[in-house]
């Protein structure tokens, strides 16, 4: 093996006004292997895995060295909607980069040499439904596909080294498990592949070292084995400890009153749309619902992707999980009146919800409040964000613009952004900390109901916790909010009074938390709830097929 074959860093350090994002760092990514950086939102992974692409922040001063082979390096961003051009369907996107391959090729046997190798890109990236995603446009994918739609790019350059920010993150916890049966793949083909998470499961059964940022540092460095059994640094025995902590925050169970019946299910293969099976008791709540949804039927052009829909969203919390591309995102965006291309009701207290936010009135706009997955494409990029924040209660509640910075930054620093931080531009805040920023500006407007996209999976493990906690406590001081969460994380879930389960675009399971998670009716259920990855797991394990179906595309 030769030394321009490992990318590496040597003694890199990256500041910006005299602040240090990254002090001293070095590492090497050998071929065949998989490095691993962790540490909280904010402590320079991203910046250092962006420094093997020489790209740093404006103006920022660099100094130690940087090495890269002299091939192809493929990244995947925590936030692929970034690097998708709106403009342009993922057939698009894919083609343009198949095409500069098959230029060796006769004219008349390009088309279907480009159509192959987009195709198998999009199978190895788990997206085996990806002819059905072709004439698709970036906004009508769910943050997981954009995400694998990103990965079948990197893997269509033929790049020998791979940087990969969050892959997991919004991910369902079965394509969880192929996605890193998936990278455990790739490695054993020989590619040199960087992991930058928060997801220490993933990190555990995939990589070969780990190193652990704190502050731009590497702080501690060894084996995953090694590191788990035998944390020195207080802040590795912190995150570990705190991805242990699988228990809801305290006072979560008070919620759990409100239940009072059993689980409707719904099997999707033998039951017809709108058709379901019902348990003896109802499923209604003991409360009346804050949102109730009727017959909702949302299309993408002339694809159903939720079929007809009934769903009562009560004060306290829901959790909505599924898989990824379910429709779990369709059906909150028709909620907060971002997709108006659907049939059925939405009602709000009782009183029908116009389907565009842009019919409906300064209230029921408070009232119906959505926090995205992918926080980053939510802020303008080019103003501070407290002044962004305080927007919304300028626009929504009509607070004076003088006091309205006030009550902006009471509320951030509640959820650990005060200070300098809050005065940058989102560009100098980590993923996980303009996911905090939006939450507080939706929380800035005083919801009746609160959508939350995947909010704890761009979060650290600490983080992660520290949100799920403010969450019960959200609910607590809150007891008329219903608070939605659709996530693919079981102890976000596990906040829920209830939850329900999507499949293809079906309702297939809802009722307590508490049930589903113990005893669940539904294959899928037990499977999202109780998957973990695996790095023995091939990704052809659950369909043993999937390649034999690309190479005869």
């Amino acid at each position: 093996m030769n030394a321009t074959d490992i990318a590496g860093l040597q003694d890199l350090r990256v500041e910006i006004g005299g602040r240090a994002l990254v002090d001293g760092v070095s590492l090497q990514l050998v071929p065949g292997k998989i490095t691993a950086l962790i540490g909280a939102s904010g402590s320079g992974k991203t910046t250092t895995g962006l420094a093997l692409l020489h790209e740093y922040p404006p103006g920022a001063v660099v100094t130690g060295e940087v090495n890269v082979p002299d091939t192809l390096i493929g990244y995947v961003p925590q936030h692929p909607a970034t690097v998708l051009n709106p403009a342009r369907p993922v057939a698009s996107l894919l083609q343009d980069i198949a095409r500069t391959q098959v230029r060796h090729l006769p004219r008349r046997a390009r088309r279907s040499a480009v159509r192959h190798r987009v195709l198998r890109a999009l199978d190895r990236a788990q997206l085996p439904d990806g002819e059905t995603l072709l004439h698709r446009y970036p906004h009508q994918l769910s943050g997981g596909q954009q995400q694998r739609v990103v990965l079948a790019q990197a893997l269509l350059t033929g790049a020998t080294t791979l940087i990969a920010d969050e892959p997991t993150t919004g991910q369902d916890a079965l394509t969880k498990q192929q996605i890193t049966g998936q990278l455990a793949a790739l490695a054993r083909q020989g590619l040199a592949i960087l992991l930058l998470s928060h997801d220490l499961e993933v990190v555990h059964a995939l990589a070969d070292d780990v190193h652990v940022m704190r502050a731009g540092r590497i702080v501690e460095s060894g084996p995953p084995k090694e590191l788990r059994l035998s944390p020195r640094h207080p802040w590795t025995r912190e995150l570990l400890a705190a991805a242990g902590s699988a228990e809801p925050p305290d006072g979560v169970p008070a919620h759990r009153d409100a239940v009072t019946t059993d689980a409707v299910t719904t099997d999707a293969a033998t039951a017809g749309p709108g058709t379901r099976r019902r348990s003896p008791a109802s499923p209604l709540t003991a409360q009346d619902p804050v949102l109730q949804v009727r017959a909702l039927t949302a299309r993408h052009g002339r694809t159903t992707v939720l079929h007809p829909t009934d769903l009562l969203l009560p004060p306290g919390c829901t959790a909505v999980v599924g898989r990824s591309g379910s429709g779990k995102t369709t059906l909150a965006r028709c909620l907060a009146g971002l997709h108006r291309t659907y049939d059925g009701e939405v009602l709000l207290d009782g009183a029908a919800l116009p389907r565009s936010l842009r019919d409906r009135t300064r209230e029921q706009l408070a009232a119906v409040q959505y926090v995205f997955q992918d926080a980053r494409s939510a802020f303008d990029e080019h103003r501070p964000v407290l002044d962004q924040v305080s927007r919304t209660a300028i626009r929504l509640r009509k607070v004076p613009p003088p006091e309205a910075p006030a009550d902006a930054e009471r509320i951030l620093s509640s959820l650990g952004l005060a200070g300098d931080l809050v005065r940058r531009k989102p560009t100098e805040l980590s993923g996980g900390e303009l996911q905090r920023a939006a939450l507080a500006r939706a929380l800035l407007a005083r919801p009746r109901v609160l959508l939350c996209d995947e909010i704890t999976s761009g979060l650290d493990t600490v983080a992660r916790r520290n949100l799920r906690t403010l969450l019960a406590d959200l609910l607590r001081t809150h007891p008329d909010l219903s608070l939605v969460l659709i996530t693919h994380d079981r102890d976000t879930a596990a906040l829920a009074t209830r939850t329900a389960v999507l499949d293809n675009g079906r309702l297939v399971e809802q009722g307590p938390t508490d049930r589903l998670l113990a005893d669940p009716r539904h294959p899928l259920t037990a499977s999202l709830l109780r998957a973990a990855p695996d790095r023995g797991a091939t990704p052809s394990a659950a369909r043993p097929d999937a390649s034999a179906g690309a190479r005869g595309t």
